[in-house]
């Protein structure tokens, strides 16, 4: 093979991981671990030292991201049970009405709400998603379903607090501050801008309540979901429909959260401005203000729910975020191996004529693992783990490979995914439905944001 020997066997590298998952149900981590270590073995860098550089991978990685990584889940876990979403769409419902509601749902979700881990925050923001859709009016109820699945997806892969971006962020040693700056804009824009191409499919007839919406609501959701009897302008005191959330007023529930986005904020602003100082470098490290945010959202739970909850809380946490740790970990193992068996002079060659080239590929290859696994952040973190040891000869700002990562693994959500099937039951629509607001939505995302992307490569 000569010099062309570590292209071939990255190629076939990633064909393995998407083998191994899809075809052979192998655990994603441990394909990504044997994945690793046959490409190091392959290109000549010995069993031995192939295991060194995995393990070395896992840990720094770890070391970048593993605080982030548990401290946002667990400040999570303590917002949901503090009911700060419900509290949230009763404001925004009076203050916006309803026409403006879908677009306020999926930036809340896409954003500042991402602290809680996507599989809560899907529990526990669908019921209100489907009770609303079905009294906002015409064509309320895709426009819902789809702002849940765009909120939820984009907002893991291109916003901090994402746990997908935050990882991506490690991976790249991307400052965390750099990647909310950049970030936060681009998946805001792609959420409106594939909202509003979505609601006016709607409007011209897209969408087939007979064929779209199942006739009987999901049994998990029970009766938040049920679409009232009555009809008219929606009513602030129904919305979740479910049991009502711990009587913490609202500033006081979103304040631990919004802590630790100002002092994450406050470090980027700050790097930028060359401010240096030790009390500023340590408030606006995010390990800082996730900790604080943490350490605020636990004073408070305290203070409002019932004794034991706030053990059973970060129990819960610990439980989520171990195998997101483990998963987050592998792929800088694998990101550590191609680094090591010299594929950057390669890869520079084909695609250093400019910044689109890397971004496009980056992109491309996040859509494919997608495509074949079905997971958004393990597409992300093994894409961009390809490029991460070649940035410094490709000229291209690694906060831009980050998002086009991240907007390569939103391509073409479906049956893969175990997100698609929650959408699918907890919203009532068929499957039919769900091609629609999650798959084509979300894929539409995808292209846009890689073409935003792309326009602010122009400029940086």
């Amino acid at each position: 093979m000569g010099d062309a020997a570590p292209l071939v066997h990255t190629a076939i590298t990633i064909t393995a991981v998407v083998l191994l998952i899809l075809k052979g149900k192998v655990n994603p981590a441990l394909a990504l671990v044997l994945s690793a270590i046959y490409l190091g073995i392959v290109c000549g860098l010995g069993a031995e030292h192939t295991l060194e550089i995995v393990n070395k991978g896992f840990g720094d990685l770890m070391a970048k991201v593993g605080l982030l990584i548990v401290f946002g889940v667990l400040l999570g876990t303590l917002l949901s049970a503090l009911g700060a979403i419900e509290k949230l769409m009763k404001l925004l419902l009076r203050l916006l009405g309803p026409k403006l509601l879908p677009y306020a749902f999926a930036l809340l979700m896409g954003t500042v709400l991402q602290f809680i881990f996507t599989d809560v925050l899907l529990v526990v923001s669908a019921p209100l998603a489907r009770s609303l859709g079905a009294r906002i009016g015409p064509g309320g109820v895709p426009r819902m379903a789809a702002a849940l699945a765009l909120g939820l997806e984009v907002g893991v892969a291109l916003s901090v607090p994402g746990i997908g971006t935050m990882a991506l962020a490690g991976l790249l040693d991307i400052p965390l501050g750099v990647m909310l700056l950049y970030g936060l804009p681009v998946a805001a824009v792609t959420i409106v801008l594939t909202l509003l191409l979505f609601s006016a499919l709607v409007k011209r007839g897209f969408w087939d309540p007979e064929r779209d919406e199942s006739p009987e609501p999901p049994a998990e959701t029970g009766s938040p979901g049920e679409p009232p009897a009555e009809t008219g302008s929606p009513d602030e005191a129904d919305v979740g429909r479910g049991p009502a959330p711990p009587s913490t007023p609202l500033l006081l529930s979103l304040s631990p959260l919004l802590l630790a986005l100002v002092v994450i904020a406050t470090g980027a602003v700050a790097e930028i401005a060359g401010w240096r100082s030790p009390v500023v470098g340590f408030l606006c490290n995010p390990i800082a203000g996730l900790f604080l945010g943490l350490i605020c959202a636990s004073l408070i739970a305290r203070r409002r729910l019932p004794r034991g909850t706030v053990g059973e809380m970060f129990a819960e946490g610990y439980r989520t975020s171990g195998p997101i740790l483990v998963l987050r970990g592998v792929g800088g193992s694998l990101a550590a191996v191609v680094g090591a068996v010299g594929l950057g002079d390669m890869v520079e060659d084909c695609v250093s004529a400019g910044t689109w080239a890397p971004l496009v590929l980056v992109w491309l290859i996040a859509a494919v693992l997608h495509m074949a696994i079905g997971s958004v952040i393990t597409a992300a973190i093994t894409a961009a783990s390809i490029l991460a040891p070649l940035m410094p000869d490709l000229h291209v700002e690694p906060v831009l490979v980050a998002l086009a990562a991240g907007a390569g693994s939103l391509f073409a959500i479906h049956a893969t995914s175990n997100t698609f099937w929650l959408l699918q039951t907890l919203l009532g629509q068929t499957t039919r439905g769900a091609l629609k607001t999650v798959t084509m939505s979300v894929s539409a995302a995808s292209v846009i944001a890689l073409l935003l992307i792309q326009t602010v490569s122009l400029a940086v």
